[in-house]
């Protein structure tokens, strides 16, 4: 009687397995999503990539060259203290009160932030893929893997020498 029992356990497992088999074949393939992040983006539900202070954030700089970069997705850099709109003069001087003050992060986003200012230019269409090669464009680059290789002293020069060309 047992026997039976057992066999009819078995009969009822596999059928129950093979029932689910299919539907375990259709499940989506992918990266697993691990603590509700998107594995697309990067995003943690309620964030916007590029908006706000999405997530990752982090206050030290990143993703400057092979060396810092981690991960495929460059954390979020603190928003600099002179707002959104401010211009290339006010994003270089929030550049280097930053440094002083060992924020590198924010320091990054300014650069970063005054060089499109500095790279919205007009140009003809057929100069559209030649890179800016302006002494101020070139600076600012510079001052940015300063910044990443961690030398600061070296990205607080290049940020002065900046706002010297700018100012004449």
């Amino acid at each position: 009687m047992s026997a039976r029992l057992t066999l009819a356990a078995a009969t009822i497992l596999l059928a129950a397995t093979g029932a689910a088999l299919p539907a375990l074949a259709q499940a989506p393939r992918g990266p697993a999503i691990v603590n509700g992040v998107d594995p697309a983006t990067g995003a943690r539900p309620g964030n916007v990539i590029g908006t706000g202070q999405s997530l990752p954030l982090s206050a030290k700089t990143a993703n400057t060259d092979a060396a810092t970069t981690k991960s495929e997705i460059a954390p979020r850099l603190p928003t600099p203290a002179v707002g959104e709109d401010a211009d290339v003069r006010a994003y270089l001087l929030n550049a280097r009160t930053a440094l002083a003050a060992g924020r590198t992060g924010e320091a990054q986003e300014s650069l970063e932030r005054a060089e499109s200012r500095l790279l919205s230019r007009d140009v003809a269409p057929s100069r559209a893929g030649v890179p800016d090669s302006s002494p101020s464009v070139t600076e600012l680059g510079n001052a940015r893997r300063a910044i990443g290789s961690g030398d600061p002293a070296t990205a607080v020069q290049l940020i002065n020498a900046a706002l010297a060309r700018l100012g004449a």
